[in-house]
């Protein structure tokens, strides 16, 4: 028998670097595996139907919300894009941990449906900081740059909803900060108390009948 996978949410305000950290994660271990969203939006070059996005149709997108089929989902810049709940349960039924990497507001929507998750919130080192990595990206005019960074700014209140935080100063450090996290939550007892009363009732039987 084997121990139920964790579902590892992993968000934080834009440029805090939470899609290079679960990058360096995915590169560092072979338990972890990434949710695949579902969205409306066209698959752009290179990009291949079940491994980057599972790419639906409006229709069926809508008819799987009304069938509750996402953990969470949103319309972003006029597309749909959603976390697929029969995905994510089969491979935690399976014993593999799962991560979530998603923006805040959806973040919150699964710890609605799935308060045993363990939510993640990285942090910038400052906000200057944030500031110069978002502008480091080179894609942004002076005007989204301070609505980014303006979003960013509210997005941090939202740490308190979150089970840890995670200061993003040094990737590698950051990367070894959620492996503990992970190893810790591996340990709580409400997670593996199955096991230990398999565990205990088999040393009852060895004591028994041996």
């Amino acid at each position: 028998m084997h121990n139920r996978g964790l579902l590892i949410v992993i968000s934080g305000p834009s440029g805090a670097g939470k899609g290079t950290i679960c990058k360096a994660l995915l590169e560092k271990r072979d338990d972890l595996f990434i949710s695949v969203s579902a969205t409306t939006r066209s698959p752009r070059a290179g990009e291949v139907d079940g491994v980057n996005y599972h790419f639906l149709t409006k229709e069926d997108f809508i008819a799987r919300v009304e069938k509750n089929d996402f953990l969470e989902y949103a319309n972003v810049h006029g597309n749909m894009y959603g976390t697929p709940k029969f995905k994510v349960e089969e491979m935690l039924a399976e014993g593999k941990n799962v991560i979530l990497e998603i923006d805040i507001q959806g973040a919150l929507k699964v710890k609605e449906n799935f308060s045993e998750g363990v939510f993640i919130f990285i942090l910038p080192p400052s906000m200057e900081e944030l500031k110069h990595r978002i502008i480091k990206r080179g894609s942004e005019t002076e005007e989204s740059l301070m609505t980014r960074f303006k979003n960013a700014y509210q997005e941090i209140n939202y740490v308190s909803k979150y089970n840890y935080a995670v200061v993003n100063d040094e990737v590698d450090t950051a990367v070894t900060k959620i492996e503990g996290i992970i190893a810790a939550e591996k340990c709580r007892v409400d997670r593996i108390k199955d096991t230990i009363l398999d565990s205990k009732e088999g040393l009852i039987h060895e004591q028994l009948y041996d």
